[in-house]
């Protein structure tokens, strides 16, 4: 089980982010232990589906430029999460089923343009 992911965000970015985080996806804001906080970003707990919680971990970066390619993969209700980033206008972009047999998933990017992947539980 990895315990946490981090991915980075601009300077000033704090109170976009639960908007996406929290807003859409549901996830808790974590508290920041003080000597963190004092550097700044946020932390999310993300639901755990079949086992224990995770972390995203939302750090400042000066030189911020969004991951297009590297990204963290979370195991969620598919289809409602799907259904949540469209209706907030986010884009959802299905994978092609024929690259992992079996496993419905897609990608999108949360508000500072980081990419992120959605998978449904394997049972589905």
């Amino acid at each position: 089980m990895i315990h946490h992911v981090q991915v980075s965000s601009p300077a000033g970015s704090e109170p976009r982010q639960p908007a996406f985080y929290t807003g859409v996806l549901g996830w808790p804001v974590l508290p920041k232990p003080p000597v963190l906080a004092a550097r700044g970003g946020c932390w999310f707990r993300v639901p755990g589906i079949g086992g224990p919680d995770g972390e995203i971990h939302i750090g400042i970066e000066n030189d911020f430029r969004p991951a297009q390619k590297a990204h963290p993969a979370f195991v969620v209700d598919i289809d409602a999460t799907a259904a949540a980033l469209t209706a907030a206008g986010y884009p959802v972009h299905w994978a092609d089923p024929a690259e992992i047999p079996g496993r419905r998933r897609f990608h999108t990017h949360d508000g500072v343009g980081n990419r992120l992947e959605f998978l449904a539980p394997e049972a589905e």
